[in-house]
């Protein structure tokens, strides 16, 4: 009598876990519906294309198909690792990244920083369209407008800067001295604009109340900043760096290609693994190598963003990392 006993609560407790679980999926419903596109997005253009993997040890002959090639094993990697461009091309696309972050990040913190300090909500939205007009422009009309700004025939600075100071015009598109600067405020003023209003997304969140606190001990501007903004902006922060860090063997194709217009002269300072990778891909017709480079970036990228969330967990603990 007494082992029923004891077994009749756990029965009748599994109906009422089946129903408390059927409540929460009816009350989540919407959520999930709201999930499902994006989830089919991630399947679709992430996950199902990463069979394709196989390709970069595969030396692919088209009459054979992708599954009946024969095998390269690593030899498409080596592509990228014996050819004499090999240092040049990871050079800049590291250096460069790392100026895009660093700069982006400052910048932008400091522009979402003072959008806060702007009262008036007609000109806070006035200002947050036109910092984030440039990111949605496309990079070819960038180029364009580059362009028409540095052209040495019809160019804005040469004809009308330069001119007007009486200095003779410069051949842009074949002086690489000139491209670390252009590419790095070129890339700045497009995509900043995104950042900074994450940031300030995060600066409008924080609690008043933090800043009230600062204000009767006495602390200024710079101060609330310095010991209220930033702190709260750090989560942030590390999570747009850590995401910035899993893409620093990436470059942006159109800004590297595009914006130079392709220009010979300046491959030294313009060539990136992306850009070198798509050039042999069409001089040498090789989708193994292209896919291989594709691999090693993304491998890379993978492990560079382990090796920071964990270095964040070191330094500041666990509330701050990514994961």
């Amino acid at each position: 009598m007494t082992k029923n006993t004891a077994v009749q609560p756990a029965a009748n407790n599994r109906p009422n876990k089946q129903k408390v679980s059927a409540m929460r999926l009816k009350r989540c419903f919407p959520l999930y519906l709201m999930f499902l596109p994006g989830a089919l997005y991630l399947l679709i253009n992430n996950y199902i294309p990463m069979a394709g993997l196989i390709i970069a040890f595969k030396r692919v002959n088209w009459n054979k198909g992708i599954l009946g090639s024969d095998w390269a094993g690593l030899n498409n990697f080596t592509y990228l690792f014996k050819t004499k461009d090999a240092w040049n091309i990871t050079r800049n696309t590291l250096l460069y990244n790392l100026a895009f972050i660093v700069i982006g990040t400052v910048l932008a913190i400091t522009v979402a920083i003072l959008l806060n300090e702007i009262r008036s909500t007609g000109a806070k939205k006035t200002y947050q369209t036109i910092i984030l007009l440039p990111y949605l422009i496309s990079i070819v009309v960038v180029s364009y407008l580059v362009f028409a700004l540095l052209s040495s025939e019809t160019g804005f600075v040469n004809h009308t800067i330069l001119k007007s100071m009486g200095k003779e015009g410069i051949s842009w598109y074949t002086e690489p001295k000139y491209w670390p600067a252009i590419l790095i405020i070129v890339h700045t003023w497009k995509t900043f604009g995104y950042n900074t209003i994450l940031y300030y997304a995060t600066i409008v969140g924080i609690d008043r109340g933090y800043y009230e606190a600062a204000v009767i001990d006495g602390a200024n501007r710079w101060q609330q900043v310095w010991h209220v903004t930033l702190p709260s902006l750090l989560p942030t922060i590390i999570t747009l760096t850590l995401m910035s860090i899993g893409k620093i063997f990436y470059s942006d194709f159109g800004l590297f290609y595009q914006v130079p217009m392709d220009s010979g002269p300046l491959y030294d300072v313009t060539n990136t693994i992306d850009t070198y990778v798509y050039r042999g891909l069409v001089r040498l017709n090789d989708v193994g190598m292209s896919s291989a480079a594709g691999f090693y970036q993304s491998v890379v990228g993978f492990v560079l963003v382990l090796l920071a969330n964990w270095t964040v967990k070191k330094v500041s603990g666990d509330e701050n990392a990514l994961f």
